[in-house]
């Protein structure tokens, strides 16, 4: 049963806009960027004066692009309802050339202006960066060189620009791309996106922080024992081997998408939640985080790499023995570690990250363990368990609330309680992507999600002395731990020292 609730932002129709889609005949836009801008066409969200440019180097025209994006939406989208796409369909045009290629973005700019007349749309751009991350300096580079982007404020228009993780490989690298892109773009051009800030259980938590009364009074070192932070994937690179052994799990996923889920639960509560007071506050606390010593990189972090073994009954290889991948590779596919937020709410308070392909489950969350009660009143173990509050995020998104009350009948006895509350109990599953919000924001030009310059460079900072001291000192005893696990045994000690234990994601 669905519920109804007070709008917050008034649902209105994104900007008319020409949509470059740079890699747009690419895996990203056949599985989330079509389906997700179909689903935005069917709630209403979708400007009518709105079309697609793809530029690629495959061997495409536009008809042949058209019907790729049109299995695409089939495939991977919600209900599809032909008429519906049949509008959206004819306004998609394709580009074919190199994105170091000058002549491209000529063709690009007379393909646009052509869009633009077809469709009715203005002269606003939105080009999206679906391609390797070696190209994303060098297309922006080349739009600002072909004119292609409008100076903030031109009323002739918008031009804006989106780019996918990653955000360079270390802090200088991410120096230089920040450099590159600032050339060309306005810092409020640039739309640095982050897909898990699109699932709704995320962009839930500032809501239920904040908004919540019950909530916001307990959310400090005085209550909260410790945070853990879990992405954990059953998956292995499928067929990313070549990209994934120069990258790592401390790259791929906790510098980016798991520091910015500990910045929404870290975070002070923003004086508005207007984009720049938001960011403001998670740049804080990335600043806040207590940077690693050499001698703290060994005892806070654990890395590990996945052997063989078996994932839901099914044999699997071993990480050396992926496609593409160094058959004596030391990157890791596995990271935890200990950070303290180093301010008046969270002095002292552990949190704990870990992340990991092979993993026992597919699962993402966040725990907030509670400090247990000072006094026990009980004998034995009676009323130790402590609270925790789980915000699920995937794949199914909840919240829960544990804590233990009285099994009836004349003996005292205690047992685990949980309150749970299912984001569908909200409304139904509309077959989202998790970049329908993302997209629609860029659109209409809120930045609240998206990762500003500072932002990058502040969790690199977090990150490049574990990199430096991982670099320098090689790993010994990979394969640490066989597929299906939870991970190396070095990890649970990492947090037994401190007298807890990772909770088990259920």
């Amino acid at each position: 049963m669905g519920a109804t609730g007070k709008a917050i932002r008034t649902a209105r129709a994104a900007d008319p806009c020409v949509m470059a889609i740079f890699g747009g005949a690419g895996d990203l836009t056949k599985r989330k960027l079509a389906p997700a801008l179909y689903n935005l066409a069917h709630h209403g969200l979708l400007a009518s004066q709105f079309a697609i440019v793809g530029v690629a180097m495959d061997d495409y025209d536009d008809e042949s692009f058209r019907a790729r994006l049109t299995e695409a939406v089939q495939s991977h989208g919600g209900v599809f309802e032909p008429d519906e796409w049949a509008r959206l369909r004819r306004n998609c045009f394709y580009v074919r050339g190199k994105f170091d290629d000058a002549a491209t973005y000529q063709k690009v700019a007379e393909r646009i202006a052509a869009a633009a007349k077809a469709s009715g749309a203005p002269g606003n751009a939105l080009y999206y960066l679906a391609t390797p991350p070696q190209f994303f300096g060098t297309i922006a580079t080349h739009l600002g060189t072909a004119s292609l982007v409008k100076p903030v404020g031109d009323a002739g228009g918008w031009s804006r620009l989106v780019v996918e993780k990653p955000f360079g490989r270390d802090l200088a690298s991410a120096q230089a791309l920040n450099r590159q892109l600032l050339a060309a773009f306005d810092e409020t051009q640039i739309f640095r996106i982050d897909h898990y800030l699109g699932k709704e259980t995320v962009q839930n938590i500032l809501m239920f922080r904040f908004l919540n009364g019950i909530f916001e009074p307990i959310w400090n070192r005085r209550y909260v024992d410790h945070v853990q932070i879990l992405v954990a994937e059953t998956l292995g690179v499928e067929g990313r081997g070549a990209y994934y052994d120069t990258a790592g799990a401390l790259r791929d996923i906790l510098q980016n998408h798991m520091f910015q889920l500990l910045c929404l639960v870290a975070m002070e509560p923003p004086v508005s939640f207007e984009a720049e007071d938001v960011r403001n506050e998670k740049v804080k606390v990335l600043h806040a985080i207590r940077r690693l010593k050499d001698e703290e990189v060994l005892q806070q972090t654990v890395r590990g790499q996945y052997g063989s073994g078996a994932i839901e009954g099914h044999d699997v290889p071993a990480y050396r023995a992926e496609p593409s991948v160094d058959p004596t590779s030391s990157i890791d596919t596995y990271a935890a570690m200990k950070l303290y937020v180093e301010n008046w709410r969270w002095a002292d308070v552990p949190f704990y990250l870990r992340t990991g392909k092979r993993l026992a489950k597919h699962d993402t969350e966040i725990v907030i363990q509670f400090r247990r009660a000072p006094l026990t009143l009980l004998p034995g173990e009676c009323g130790q368990q402590p609270n925790r509050l789980v915000i699920h995020i995937q794949p199914d998104e909840r919240i829960s609330l544990s804590f233990q009350a009285k099994v009836p009948g004349p003996v005292l006895q205690l047992a685990p309680v949980e309150l749970q509350f299912s984001y569908r109990d909200l409304g139904e599953d509309t077959g989202a992507t998790g970049y329908e919000t993302l997209i629609y924001d860029c659109m209409i030009g809120d930045s609240t999600q998206f990762h500003r310059a500072d932002m990058v460079e502040e969790a690199w900072k977090v990150v490049t002395p574990v990199l430096d001291v991982w670099q320098a000192l090689q790993p010994r005893d990979f394969p640490n731990y066989p597929a299906g696990s939870w991970g190396p045994t070095a990890a649970d000690a990492l947090l037994e020292r401190d007298g807890r234990q990772w909770v088990v994601a259920v």
